[in-house]
């Protein structure tokens, strides 16, 4: 017995609307061909993506090689979405010194201290659908 599905690729627009509703991923990096993959909280500011993080191995990885990648996904009923961000990461100097609005709130899962600013500049973007099912 075969399922209905389709892959339905999402247009800029689409994948910008869901990275900024979601607002948690997980941020790629690899170091020496060694990959790491960290679960990120981050937010949506003028094209850019914008996370916190604190010193330790994502922060020294983020130093040694900018080239990210960070994917977002949900599911809901019937339907999925994927979206992947790779870009340029930089260390800001702070959220207020760069983003004049904190009305979105960057939040992190964990109440620990998370100083340090991470801005990632998109140099591609990409995102697909996956119907299942009554949604076909």
């Amino acid at each position: 017995m075969s399922e209905d599905y389709r892959i339905v690729e999402l247009s800029d627009n689409e994948c910008w609307e869901i990275l900024d509703r979601e607002r948690f991923g997980r941020l790629a990096v690899a170091v020496h061909g060694d990959p790491d993959i960290f679960p990120v909280n981050f937010l949506v500011d003028d094209g850019k993506l914008l996370m916190r993080t604190a010193p330790g191995t994502k922060l020294t990885e983020l130093v040694i090689n900018a080239a990210v990648a960070v994917e977002t996904d949900g599911r809901e009923g019937d339907t999925a979405w994927s979206v992947v961000l790779k870009g340029v990461a930089r260390m800001v100097e702070s959220f207020s010194e760069t983003y004049a609005d904190d009305a979105k709130h960057l939040e992190t899962w964990l109440p620990s201290d998370k100083p340090i600013f991470v801005e990632i500049t998109p140099r591609s973007l990409s995102g697909r659908r996956f119907l299942r099912g009554s949604a076909v």
